[in-house]
Parts: structure tokens; sequence; C-alpha cells
């Protein structure tokens, strides 16, 4: 990517514009926040607003590096060892800063200290980062991981797995003992005595669960419309962790539709959003979720136009959503994730996000979008054709529902043959014969034959092999459109029988 090309690009997580050297304190800021983070690339003589090149004079580039080399040895601690290159575009010159991401965090500013002076990087900005950030930094650096810490509030025998145990045999086939449970990092030992990390615990059922870790839930709801002002339904699930990705599940397919599509001569049930690839978004969020950060729940919504999920965490460092079909694995949670794999919950490693782009392939209505907000990560599957069906849904309210009204009577509008002909379309594909026995008539009458000349004109049903009319296993079904006014004929109804 040449340098215009990435001043198209938005400020973020890895990437910051400056149309001249900030001043000390800022640049050391952002030099420390790339370094705790996922490191990144500063580049100096671009400005941000209006993003354009105004570059550095020739004879300050010398000088303008050394200060910068400056500034960094003098205020960021521990040694943060940056790249500086010069470039040139359109005859400006530009300084480039690339930060890698440390080795040792947490890096902070000398002369504030650990407590005062560790930034992180939050999209676009650098946020001074709080004891809890601070931690997971020193976690990072010892190479541990925040479930694999040890509890002693309670030995293991004290603690209420049954649950966890049951599941865990159902389905490994494994019994849970005191040695599986070292085996796989669920418990520690502090003078002969087992206690359990911070996993076992998240994975009991135990009163120390809900209160450690009384956020580790999930919130599910559905959404009327496609804002949050009013609920449908919602649940909190409040399990222990082995068992909330399915629940969570189940709460989608309450609240998403299946239909019937034809794939050449089949009529296969879909569901109008790719589920396989839903449930792994959910899977994912409750496995790799930052179960440190306290105060934070995962959130599963759904609206009209989009299912949402977000959870508790930045992104991975090494993981990039935009290359989806590559294998890609970091596990932030060092001995969840392998007990989840162990359960079957998760598939193999890096297969996850192939999963999810191999399924959106054959969904090209449904667009995959990710975003980090604030301290979650956010994934959304959102109806590119949602527009486009409320659209279509006020069209036909305003012209079929009125052509028909006008034609059959608005009263008797849902007693015709019309939306008999849609409800049986809706179940099944069907031939001319079958709607006659459906009809029970003994030959084809006129008003039927007007009835789905009429419905095929109002493009409400369509022919099954459309390219030769009348072959003999031509069958008919309903289309969008169809199932769209047959809802307002509902509607309608309705309204009749309460008046």
């Amino acid at each position: 990517m040449n340098i215009k090309e990435i001043i198209k690009q938005p400020e973020g997580r890895r990437l910051e514009f400056k149309g001249e050297l900030p001043e000390n304190a800022d640049l050391a800021k952002t030099i420390v926040a790339f370094a705790n983070d996922a490191g990144g690339s500063l580049y100096i003589g671009v400005g941000n607003n209006p993003r354009e090149l105004v570059g550095i004079a020739e004879d300050e580039l010398m000088a303008t590096e050394e200060k910068i080399s400056n500034i960094i040895f003098d205020r960021c601690y521990p040694a943060i060892l940056p790249e500086i290159t010069f470039l040139t575009e359109d005859d400006k010159h530009l300084i480039k800063v690339s930060v890698y991401r440390g080795s040792t965090p947490p890096y902070y500013l000398k002369e504030k200290g650990k407590l005062q002076g560790t930034y992180i990087r939050v999209g676009s900005t650098n946020r001074k980062a709080d004891e809890t950030i601070i931690a997971e930094l020193e976690r990072i650096r010892r190479n541990i991981s925040f479930d694999s810490e040890m509890i002693v509030e309670k030995p293991v025998h004290q603690l209420n797995i049954g649950s966890f145990a049951a599941i865990f045999a159902e389905k490994t086939g494994e019994t849970i003992d005191a040695q599986v449970l070292k085996k796989l990092d669920l418990t520690k030992e502090i003078n002969g005595v087992a206690y359990p990390t911070k996993a076992l615990v998240l994975f009991s059922d135990d009163e120390l669960r809900n209160s450690m870790f009384h956020f580790a839930k999930v919130e599910c709801a559905r959404f009327k419309g496609t804002v949050t002002d009013e609920f449908i339904d919602q649940k909190s699930i409040t399990t222990n962790i082995a068992t909330q990705a399915e629940e969570a599940y189940n709460f989608v397919l309450r609240h998403i539709n299946r239909g019937a599509t034809v794939e050449g001569v089949y009529t296969v049930s879909k569901w109008e959003y790719p589920v396989k690839a839903v449930r792994e978004a959910i899977r994912n969020a409750i496995v790799h979720r930052d179960y440190s950060l306290t105060g934070k729940d995962v959130k599963v919504a759904v609206y009209d136009d989009m299912i949402e999920i977000t959870s508790p965490g930045l992104l991975p460092p090494s993981i990039d959503y935009s290359a989806m079909d590559s294998r890609q694995s970091d596990a932030r949670n060092k001995v969840i994730a392998p007990i989840f794999k162990r359960l079957g919950i998760i598939d193999q490693w890096g297969n996850g996000l192939r999963l999810i782009a191999n399924e959106l392939k054959d969904y090209p209505q449904i667009d995959f979008r990710w975003k980090e907000v604030g301290l979650s990560f956010q994934v959304q599957f959102i109806k590119l054709d949602f527009v486009a069906e409320q659209e279509l849904g006020a069209e036909l309210g305003q012209e079929l529902g009125q052509e028909l009204g006008q034609e059959l009577g608005q009263e008797s509008i849902n007693k015709t043959m019309y939306s008999f002909i849609l409800e049986k379309l809706t179940i099944e594909h069907m031939s001319r014969q079958e709607l006659m026995d459906a009809f029970h008539l003994k030959k084809v009458s006129g008003y039927l034959n007007r009835t789905i000349k009429k419905l095929l004109s109002q493009n409400l049903i369509e022919q099954t092999i459309p390219e030769t009319p009348n072959h003999p296993a031509q069958k008919f079904r309903i289309t969008k459109r169809g199932k769209m006014f047959l809802e307002l004929l509902e509607v309608n109804q309705v309204k009749i029988n309460n008046e």
C-alpha cells in the first residue's frame, strides 16, 4: 500500500497522523500506547482534518528524527526501539515512526510512573490504563493468563463443580478427578492443598462464581425495530460458562425466521441468517472475552435488520478479521480455551474465522462487519436487503392492498382464493392440479385461472420452471413480495376483527 492509499485510511488502533511533530508528552503517550498493544505507525507530515499531505521541510528532517529518538528514549520505559524512516510523496517529505508490539509491558511515561503513566490504544485515541489493564499487561509479560491464576478463598473439594463434571463426562467420556483437574490447569496446590484457578470457578455452579464473577454472563435481547428503545424479549444467562453459548444461540434462533428456498428440483429449508457463523461468533465471544474486565458482560442483540454480538476485551493483536480465510489463533484464556475444545464447543484451532467466512459465501445478502467499541469487540450480521424490504412493504400496502381491496372488498379480502393460495404456497410448492385438489375442484375453474394469472402478474407467486411455462412438472411458489403481502392481509384481518 503506497502513501496515498495509506492516508485514505481512518485513524485507528495501529495508525495515527500528525501534521507536525506533537508535543513531547503527546508523542510519548502514542509510542507507549502502541508498544502496549498491537504496535502501530505514526505518520508525521500528514494533516488529519482535512486529511492531506503537508510535509516537513527537507532541511528539518534530520533534526526532527533526532528529537523523536530523544523523546522516546528520555520519556518512555522500558526502552522502546522504534523504526524511523523518511518518505517522499509529491515532493513532500514525511517521517514514519513504526512501533512494534513490546515484549516487556507495561510501557509507561517515566515521569508519571507505572500507575499514572501507562497508556493503551483504544480506537484512534490514547487512554490511560487503570489498575485492571495494567495487571493484564503484566500477565502478558509473564506469559500467564487471567484464567490460570489461583483463587485461595475456597479449596477445590469444597467447590460445587457437579454440573461441569457431568458435562465433561458426557462430552469427553472422561471422569473429572483431582488428577484430571490438575492436568487441565484447573487446580494448583499450596502446601498440599488444591485450590481452583479462576477458570474452574467460572466453570462451576458455586456461589463463589456469583460473588467473584457476577459480570461473567450473557445478556440477550430482541429489540423492536432497529434501535434499543423497546424490548420484545430479553434473557440474562447466568449459568456457568460451559452452557452459556448454546443458551444464547437458542435465544437467537427463537427470534429469526426460517424459510424455504429451491435449489434445483429440491426445496431446502434455510435460515435468514448464517446460523453456523452466528453460533461461532457467540462461542468466540464467550471463549475469548476478557474476564479480567469487571462490570462488562457479553451482549447478544437481535434487531429487525441485524444480529449484533459484543464481547468484553479488544481483539488480540495477532488476529486480523480482514483475513478471515486464513487460519488464525490466539487464545486469551489459555485454560478456558482448551477446555472448550475438549467439550466440542470450539473446533480446531484457527478454524473459527474460516468457518464464518465460508458460510457467509452462501449469504450474499448478509454483510459481516466488525469493530472495536471502547474496550469491547463487536461483530454484526447485517441484512443488506432490509431497507429494500421496508420500501417494498410500503409499496405493497399502498398499491396492492388498495387494488385487491377495491376488487374483492376490504372485509372479504382475507377469505378469498388469493389469501388461500398464498397460504398454501408458504408451506409447499404446488401444481395447478394440487391447487384444484386443495379447493376440492373436479376441473380448473375460470376463477382459479384468473386468480393464478393475477398473482403471477403481480409477482406474488412465480413458476418453479419459468423457462418452460407448460412443463408437466410445473409448480407455483410464493415470492418474497407475496409473503409480505400475505402479512399485510393478516394485519388487515386483525384490524377488521378488532373493529
